[in-house]
């Protein structure tokens, strides 16, 4: 669980909500149904006409990686792998066999069957790196889901805003409305700014963040692999892997 993502959501709900009993607009005053229809279900339509579905898909798959990004212990995989290399010294390639289907990791189990079958060295790095690159690009195009929405939801606030005094204007021979109708018009503002820079944003930037780390983990596995497949010291192994760590 990344407890920075639970505190950053507390903290920004809590700063709106803070800021306007502060100011003395009081809580009834963020809540507009009319800037609400206008700036998330308008946003939500933008993205959409904008994402491919399978994109989208992808995006609603790994935002929780937000709240529990995957496990990465680089230094447990490197261990693993000193340890694979210092059996396949020892008893040969084929005594590897049997830790391929104990392999939780697609991408690691792949690469290890491809070592036991004994795939060439640069044959290994070609196609793990092909899959790497493919998955890379998949998650960093469903994590632009929500820069996308962080994109369009200020402009989204704006139209509300304008809207609302759009309905206004209508009301200006009655002064008693145009107090309110201004406060609600803005609300629009408030709706699209926030979430764009109390949640979206962030939102994506943190997945970009996970993505980088899965991708340079995998980059470490590889090197881990082929090393193995050329038959490599263990220790040589370990100390060039640990340059992924450090």
């Amino acid at each position: 669980m990344d407890r920075l993502s639970i505190i950053g959501v507390v903290l920004a709900i809590g700063a709106l909500i803070g800021g306007s009993v502060l100011k003395g607009a009081g809580l009834a005053s963020l809540w507009s149904p009319a800037a609400f229809v206008i700036v998330i279900i308008g946003t939500i339509a933008a993205i959409l006409l904008q994402t491919p579905l399978d994109t989208f898909r992808r995006a609603m798959k790994i935002v929780r990686w937000v709240f529990r990004p995957p496990a990465q212990d680089r230094g447990a995989v490197i261990r693993q792998i000193v340890e694979w290399s210092t059996v396949a010294r020892k008893q040969g390639l084929l005594a590897l066999e049997a830790q391929v289907e104990a392999q939780p990791d697609p991408f690691l189990k792949k690469g290890l069957q491809m070592v036991v079958d004994g795939v060439e060295p640069e044959a290994i790095r070609q196609m793990l790196e092909i899959e790497l690159q493919g998955q890379g690009q998949r998650d960093l195009a469903a994590a632009k889901v929500f820069e996308g929405m962080g994109i369009y939801s200020p402009t989204l606030g704006i139209i509300g805003a304008v809207l609302g005094l759009i309905a206004v204007m209508k009301n200006l021979a009655d002064p008693t409305k145009l107090g309110h109708g201004i406060a609600a018009a803005f609300t629009a503002t408030i709706y699209g700014i926030g979430a764009a820079n109390l949640m979206l944003l962030p939102m994506a930037s943190k997945l970009k963040g996970v993505i980088h780390g899965q991708t340079a983990e995998r980059e470490m596995i590889i090197e881990g692999l082929i090393a193995i497949a050329q038959g490599e010291n263990p220790r040589n192994i370990e100390t060039r892997l640990n340059g992924f760590v450090h």
